[in-house]
């Protein structure tokens, strides 16, 4: 007899970095897992698109915090440095604002420091005091409380002192301006929450700690790309005899007395479990899986006055030449800053200007694109569909509008070197990620949706269910989603306990 066949069973719905860090975690404390996921590949919204020879990442680029991968791999016996590669990143990102000027962002204070000199001497300084404050944020509200469950009030009023001396009740752009006077350098240092669906302007200041954790760890990219993780992950789970299956989209998760049983598929075929994680959307986790449940803080009306992330418009193409001058990440900055992001968070409008994140992946790692050619993403920040935006009408007019800007910036004579191209707008996180709203990051990460205010990890409405992932604690961002996961070995009892 199978001796996993001996072992309780846990059902993770979803194969995102959550899901899969999630179903790793439990096979290391004795679960037998089935990992269900609706699209026919892992990996979520770091799901790989391949197309005429390109190999494109749909989603996470950035890896910061490497060691939360390193710990799924020991809970392996396995090394994760023998496996996978990381390259650091030299700058971290490139940024490019509108006028043309450039200032490239890395670990090394001192060369930070150099090229602030040259926007705003009388700033140096206040990077210094910033980057202080960074690494005090980061301590608490990183390596403290990242793995904390939240599950009760009085976990959130513990840390209330904290986060008042922290100054969380600042924005992230309050707290920059408060140690940087230059418009450039107060940009360079407050963009960091787009990267998690996060308005800088609105988001709490405890997401300063982002800065410190890149200049502490570093800014990392796989070899082979993000999906090098996703298949190492995968690996992961079906060495410890778990088990992943595709195109099996979960329809309800079934509860008697309270307590989660397990889950329907769309098939009608019915899987039991005393534990359920869900990797889905933590909103469609509650309105649509849980939809015949009674809840008494998730409520459908609760989850449509919630505030999401901004919706993501990337368009993936791969070029006949290569583009050497580019780096790996790119930031480029429209001539709008706070502006443009009030219409994308908070006026809910398709703005005629844009700021994009560009990703060129060939620069590190020329595999993932046939010889002689570049792989890339331009991706936008744009409303979530509470816009009302028609993407099927808008979505090329858009493409377009932004392959003019890149040929007449940093890819010259771009519109006659693409020979593939795809594109994924808000309406498609919505249809393909059921995502809510089709934000990019599920709720938005301001204050009163932080920590214990977030969807909490064990859930508040139904036993033997826990969530992970984007929207729920400690929020979005590759580091967010794994310690989500690490939360379980919390709230999810050891596998001894349904023996």
């Amino acid at each position: 007899m199978n001796s996993n066949s001996k072992k309780p069973h846990a059902i993770v719905i979803g194969s995102g970095f959550g899901g899969l860090a999630a179903a790793v975690r439990l096979g290391a404390r004795g679960y037998q897992v089935t990992v269900l996921e609706r699209l026919d590949a892992p990996g979520g919204r770091a799901y790989v698109h391949q197309q005429d020879g390109f190999t494109f990442d749909a989603g996470p680029t950035i890896i910061t915090a490497p060691f939360l991968l390193d710990e799924l791999w020991s809970l392996c016996g396995r090394v994760f440095a023998d496996e996978i590669e990381l390259k650091l990143m030299n700058p971290f990102y490139r940024i490019r604002f509108d006028d043309g000027k450039v200032f490239d962002y890395n670990g090394d204070p001192d060369a930070v420091k150099a090229q602030i000199a040259q926007f705003a001497p009388a700033d140096v300084d206040g990077y210094d005091r910033f980057m202080k404050m960074s690494e005090e944020v980061c301590k608490v509200g990183f390596e403290q409380l990242g793995h904390i469950p939240f599950t009760s009030w009085t976990d959130m009023a513990k840390i209330v002192p904290n986060m008042v001396w922290l100054e969380s009740y600042r924005t992230v752009y309050g707290m920059v301006s408060k140690y940087i006077k230059d418009p450039y350098i107060r940009q360079v240092l407050s963009f960091h929450p787009l990267l998690i669906g996060g308005n800088p302007f609105t988001v709490t200041a405890i997401y300063v700690l982002i800065s410190f954790l890149e200049r502490k760890w570093g800014v990392h990219s796989a070899m082979g790309g993000t999906g090098a993780l996703i298949k190492g992950l995968v690996s992961l789970i079906e060495g410890q005899g778990s088990t992943l299956r595709y195109k099996s989209e979960v329809a309800e998760i079934t509860v008697e007395n309270g307590k989660a049983t397990g889950v329907r598929l769309t098939s009608g075929e019915m899987l039991t479990a005393p534990v359920i994680v869900s990797n889905a959307d933590a909103a469609t986790t509650y309105n649509k899986l849980l939809a015949t449940t009674k809840r008494k803080r998730w409520t459908d009306k609760r989850l449509a006055r919630s505030r999401y992330s901004c919706g993501l418009f990337v368009w993936y193409f791969g070029t006949k030449r290569q583009y050497p001058d580019v780096k790996h990440h790119t930031i480029l900055l429209g001539p709008r800053y706070q502006e443009l992001i009030t219409d994308i968070f908070t006026n809910k409008v398709l703005a005629k200007d844009f700021s994009l994140y560009l990703h060129r992946p060939t620069a590190t790692d020329p595999s993932l694109a046939p010889d002689g050619c570049d792989t890339f993403y331009a991706l936008a920040p744009v409303p979530n569909l509470a816009s009302g935006t028609d993407w099927a009408t808008v979505a090329e007019s858009y493409r377009a509008k932004i392959a003019r800007y890149l040929s007449e910036t940093v890819l010259p004579d771009l519109e006659d070197n693409i020979v593939t191209s795809l594109v994924t707008t808000p309406q498609d996180f919505q249809d393909r990620l059921l995502s809510y709203h089709g934000a990019g990051f599920s709720l938005e990460p301001i204050l009163l949706q932080s920590a214990w205010f977030r969807p909490h990890n064990k859930s508040e409405e139904v036993d033997g269910l826990y969530l992970v992932g984007a929207g729920t604690h400690p929020g979005a961002g590759v580091p967010g989603v794994l310690s989500s996961a690490r939360v379980l070995d919390t709230v999810v009892p050891d596998a001894s306990t349904y023996r």
